[in-house]
């Protein structure tokens, strides 16, 4: 489908206030969620009728961020790359933004990975080299192959941090391992990970092809806990109160997820399409399909989003809950940085934490984005392939 997951608002004609259906969807190819895309494919960004505004596309490769320069055609229909070629072993994000006929703004995201020849895996890393990140940050690893040799490959990442502290590993499943330390790291901590990946053997003839050493900063502390009940969110800040927010929930029949959640994504403004997560009418069509949230934080892999909302009335706010299960603040059509949405928006970081209470709704699954703060520590250990012992060094133990 390729679209953003998300939310939006029940009882309102989302049809009539947003213009549902009028503007034909930005097009990239590859797809979005595609693996093992050839080097030959390319990208491609296109419209069929409008004009693209921007378009934004970034290679990831082993956690470092490289901008891929590319064109816009002269009749505003079509953007491709300088080098037609894409990398092996890389993840891709594209962002592009296009005007209709009318100037009104429609908006996609969407990214894929490339080929990895078949005798090799490679670990897609959070977060990026370099990066300041918030206190409740989680390195994150996802593998393009299954891990039989979990152990080995465990042993090969250490994850070190400066002032000392013990940091232990975590699989989900065969091909996601993250590592985290017992409480929220401390502001101004620095952690370095080093892949030993290279010829690694991760299952029988699968070798690794990473050696590679990245790092990143804790900066200051942000936890917004967020009041389901109350319609409110308080953003503390170093452990004071820095303001608090009216705000829309999940409605009764599509409530938001309690717990903790670390932010993982920003976006300026992204399309949201209630197809995507199962919310569709008789006729197979997303219940919403909004072109241009604005604000789009994510906090979950399946597609909760504390986002701004310009089409609720205003009085929804510190009242209601209407949403598809995000958490939404008041913004104006377009985002200001004068509305909450984009105050707090400007105010956040990547791996903040934004902790959801008083919802109908289960706690998150700690797989669900970076939901690990939701296991106990004892838990948490549990799920390493190795034997632990404290350390105290700020070392994965071997």
């Amino acid at each position: 489908m390729g679209l953003l997951s998300g939310c939006s608002s029940d009882g309102f004609r989302l049809d009539e206030m947003l213009g549902k259906g009028e503007t034909e969807p930005i097009r990239v190819s590859p797809g979005h969620g595609e693996r093992g895309v050839r080097p030959e494919e390319g990208i491609e960004v296109k419209v069929p009728s409008g004009r693209l505004e921007t378009v934004k596309v970034v290679k990831y490769q082993d956690a470092q961020e490289f901008p891929v320069p590319g064109r816009i055609s002269p009749d505003g229909l079509r953007w491709t790359p300088d080098d037609p070629r894409l990398s092996l072993a890389a993840k891709y994000e594209v962002d592009a933004v296009a005007l209709d006929g009318h100037g009104r703004r429609s908006a996609r995201h969407t990214s894929f990975t490339t080929y990895v020849p078949d005798e090799r895996f490679v670990a897609y890393v959070k977060p990026e080299n370099r990066s300041t990140v918030g206190t409740g940050m989680i390195v994150s690893l996802d593998f393009n192959r299954e891990v039989e040799n979990r152990a080995a490959v465990e042993r090969a990442v250490k994850v070190t941090a400066q002032p000392p502290t013990e940091i232990v590993g975590h699989w989900f499943g065969t091909d996601r391992l993250d590592f985290r330390p017992r409480e929220y790291w401390k502001p101004g901590t620095k952690v370095t990970v080093d892949l030993h990946l290279r010829d690694v053997e991760a299952a029988p003839g699968i070798y690794g092809l990473q050696h590679k050493t990245f790092a990143f900063t804790v900066g200051r502390s942000q936890v917004s806990l967020v009041d389901a009940a109350e319609h409110t969110m308080e953003v503390h800040r170093d452990g004071e109160l820095l303001s608090k927010v009216p705000i829309t929930a999940g409605a009764p029949k599509t409530t938001t997820y309690n717990g903790k959640m670390v932010i993982t994504e920003m976006l300026e403004v992204t399309r949201m399409n209630g197809a995507t997560v199962g919310f569709t009418d008789s006729d197979g069509k997303g219940e919403y399909d909004i072109k241009d949230v604005p604000h789009a934080i994510r906090l979950t892999t399946s597609g909760t989003f504390l986002h701004g909302n310009y089409w609720a009335p205003s009085s929804t706010f510190g009242r209601d809950n209407v949403s598809h299960g995000c958490v939404g603040l008041r913004d104006v059509k377009g985002g200001s940085a004068e509305t909450p949405a984009g105050w707090f928006f400007d105010r956040s970081l990547i791996g903040d934490v934004v902790e959801v209470t008083g919802s109908k709704d289960k706690t998150v699954a700690p797989d669900n984005g970076l939901g690990g703060w939701n296991l106990s520590w004892q838990d948490w250990k549990k799920g390493s392939a190795l034997a632990h012992r404290p350390q105290g060094q700020g070392k994965v133990p071997h």
